[in-house]
């Protein structure tokens, strides 16, 4: 006797809307991060060289933070349910951080609040990522990734856009009054941005009902026949296109702790930038987590904590460790982006670096409306990755989009207008849209349901590790390589997103039948 098991019920664009509507408030709090908090530490005193590792505290927290929720998120059922008990603790927490930090009296107190923001958006932005994964079957992932970014780039140009529309529609003052580190219009969209993010998050929860673990597990099981594939997840074993490649992280382990501290002991020795230790610890760090991932024999049955979560990256789909790379590179480019633009902008362009000057804070408004403009040509062309992929593949518009978008880096050197800088920022739209949805839409057809968050947050190390590379050595680079010319990090940014748009071509697509 057949058993016919149900596959996840097509949803309706208004349901992916409602469980998506979130990301609006996550991005309007990351585009006020990325579009003022560079300029807060140069106010606030910061040397311009340090403050490519004061924002380490975005990635480290990425790091620790993610595949912990997700680990946990996947054994979480309440009330609330799995998912969204993690969006409600995050958003609360995210909020009053947001609301603190533009009063910090140092850039150190604005450093720790920095920390506090991003570990608490990262507690709510995780389980999003996996919260497609549970509700849309593998024909509506990608449209439900489209969606996100469609929300993403909506929340980040109204975050982008706040300050210069409050300095210029409502005469917010945009230069410091008498006694005050920060202009008021900076203040003030920080505070709307707490509100925005709270209430987003909050319309996801109310709107959203979650599948319970067991109707997970009767989709997945239909999933796996209409795949052609047994049932049951155990016969199903060296069916899965990526059963049996397990990546092994026992040797390189070995190799990668003993490169790390060859390479401190030999910085130990030599007179460079203490900001490379970082990047020697962090690759010996990285090198004991493989080697202790690679010793631990454990089944993942009843495991828990850090033992299950090492046990399952070394277990990682060979999907996901192809796409690591193209992540390294994507996000060593957008990492420059962010960080730099400003000074870059301000430089060249307005001709100062005095924090305190109108030209600059004009300057410093501009390229707000800039990562506006690039954060809303994402939320534009977000609906039409889907169809581009449908007529060629996943892959090819994930390359073409990030071609698209180290040209468009690449090209901020050769332009001295202000308006002008709209173009490529066209460009690193198109780039932006895809980098929020291809690579998930394809990594989530190798993932199985009941790790779909660990494997998500697991996914975030390759996010999160060339952003700590490149806030450890970005800020040698402009002093020693580029004469102080922070220009050239992001020609350097858009080189890096070219190599990614090259290394698509190694992912392999599990769900792709061409």
């Amino acid at each position: 006797m057949n058993v016919i098991y149900r596959r996840k019920p097509r949803l309706s664009r208004w349901q992916i809307w409602n469980m998506s509507f979130g990301f609006l408030g996550i991005q309007f709090g990351f585009a006020l991060q990325n579009g003022n908090v560079s300029r807060i530490f140069q106010t606030l005193g910061a040397e311009i060289d340090n403050i490519p590792i004061l924002w380490i505290a975005a990635p480290v927290t990425g790091l620790l933070v993610q595949p912990i929720v997700g680990h946990m998120s996947d054994r979480t059922w309440n009330r609330l349910g799995r998912r969204r008990p993690y969006f409600l603790v995050g958003a609360i927490m995210a909020s009053l951080a947001l609301a603190i930090i533009t009063n910090s009296p140092t850039w150190i107190f604005a450093t720790v609040m920095l920390w506090i923001m991003d570990a608490s958006i990262n507690i709510s932005m995780e389980p999003f990522r996996a919260f497609v994964g549970d509700m849309l079957s593998s024909e509506q992932r990608t449209s439900g990734f489209a969606m996100q970014s469609f929300f993403i780039g909506a929340g980040a140009v109204i975050g982008s856009f706040l300050p210069w529309i409050l300095a210029n529609w409502f005469n917010v003052p945009e230069v410091p009054a008498e006694g005050q580190l920060l202009p008021f219009n900076v203040k003030l969209s920080f505070y709307i941005g707490a509100v925005v993010l709270l209430l987003a998050v909050l319309w996801t929860i109310i709107r959203t009902k979650e599948y319970t673990p067991a109707e997970l597990e009767e989709f997945e099981k239909g999933e796996r026949i209409a795949r052609g594939e047994p049932a049951d997840e155990k016969n199903a074993a060296g069916v899965h296109e990526n059963a049996g490649r397990e990546v092994n992280f026992y040797r390189p382990g070995i190799i990668w702790l003993a490169v790390g501290l060859v390479l401190t002991f030999i910085l130990s020795r030599v007179k460079l930038e203490k900001e490379l230790y970082v990047v020697t610890g962090g690759i010996s760090v990285f090198g004991l987590l493989q080697l202790i991932a690679g010793i631990l024999r454990s089944n993942g049955k009843g495991g828990n904590g850090l033992n299950s979560i090492l046990t399952d990256l070394r277990h990682m789909p060979s999907t996901m460790g192809q796409l690591a790379v193209v992540q390294f590179f994507t996000w060593f480019a957008l990492f420059s982006l962010w960080i730099y633009t400003t000074s870059a902008v301000t430089s060249k362009i307005y001709g100062t670096s005095d924090t305190a000057s109108l030209a600059y804070n004009e300057g410093a408004n501009w390229v707000g409306v800039l990562f506006g403009v690039y954060n809303g040509f994402a939320a534009i062309v977000a609906f039409l990755l889907p169809v581009l992929a449908r007529a060629t593949s996943r892959k090819i518009t994930h390359s073409v989009c990030l071609l698209a978008g180290g040209l468009s880096l690449i090209s901020i050197s050769f332009i001295n207008t202000p308006g002008l800088l709209i173009i490529p920022m066209l460009g690193i739209g198109l780039a932006w849209a895809s980098i929020l949805s291809m690579p998930y839409a394809i990594l989530t057809g190798s993932l199985p349901h009941n790790k779909m968050g660990i494997y998500m947050g697991i996914f975030n190390f390759f996010i999160v590790i060339p952003q700590i590379l490149a806030a450890s050595i970005l800020g040698s680079m402009v002093k020693h390589l580029f004469s102080g010319n922070t220009m050239l990090a992001l020609v350097s940014g858009g080189i890096s997103m070219i190599i990614a748009a090259l290394c698509v071509k190694f992912v392999k697509d599990l769900d792709d039948r061409r």
